[in-house]
């Protein structure tokens, strides 16, 4: 047991940073926060979180390394995951100045609320589409992670993460979209759609660049 404890410390000591660190993954919950609230949102971070465990799953029964050396898989996944971040970023440049609702979870006065469908998708998608988790994943679980250690608990391990991260981003959603940020974001609602459009497609063309291996 303690073996598996040193294992699971061992791998949150290391994905506690790929948490934290901006990515596309933190640009569209801040995004679904300021322009759909925080009902959005975080049914937003539940869908990346579901994503992640789809990820630790295929990486577990092995189609994680298949992928990592298959290029035309890698290639498939790369380019589907390019055109779904450069569309998200058209869509927000072309948004415009969006009316915050003065609720912590209020939408834009103008704007229909969000389905829930269509925000976990969002989360989800991102997510899924990004082959840098398949190599995440291998690299950690082949560093970390003995080969000997069973699948439940590796699974178990994936629960974990999972858990951790929808966890920050819902901590994410509720600060976005407390009275004051909802009050600031309101005022600079066009530059930020502006802004999170450039780095959606910033995070697009640069997953472009990316090679298998």
């Amino acid at each position: 047991m303690s073996h598996y404890l040193i294992e699971l410390l061992s791998l949150m000591a290391i994905f506690s940073f790929a948490i934290v660190s901006p990515g596309a993954d933190l640009a569209m919950v801040i995004r679904q926060s300021v322009t759909h609230g925080r009902r959005a949102a975080i049914i937003t971070s539940v869908g990346i979180g579901v994503s992640l465990m789809f990820h630790v799953t295929y990486t577990i029964l092995g189609l994680g390394l298949v992928i990592s050396q298959s290029i035309l898989l890698f290639n498939i996944i790369k380019w589907c995951g390019v055109a779904y971040l450069i569309y998200i970023g058209v869509q927000s440049l072309r948004a415009g100045a969006s009316e915050i609702g003065p609720g912590p979870a209020a939408v834009g006065a103008g704007a229909r609320e969000q389905s829930a469908v269509k925000a976990f998708v969002l989360g989800f998608m991102a997510n899924a589409l990004n082959p840098k988790p398949v190599f995440f994943f291998l690299s950690v679980f082949s560093a970390v992670v003995h080969h000997d250690t069973p699948s439940m608990v590796k699974f178990g391990y994936g629960l974990v993460m999972a858990s951790c991260l929808i966890a920050w981003f819902v901590g994410v959603s509720y600060f976005m979209t407390t009275p004051a940020m909802r009050a600031a974001f309101g005022r600079m609602s066009k530059w930020i759609n502006r802004a999170s459009g450039v780095v959606f497609i910033g995070f697009g063309l640069k997953l472009a660049t990316e090679k298998a291996g």
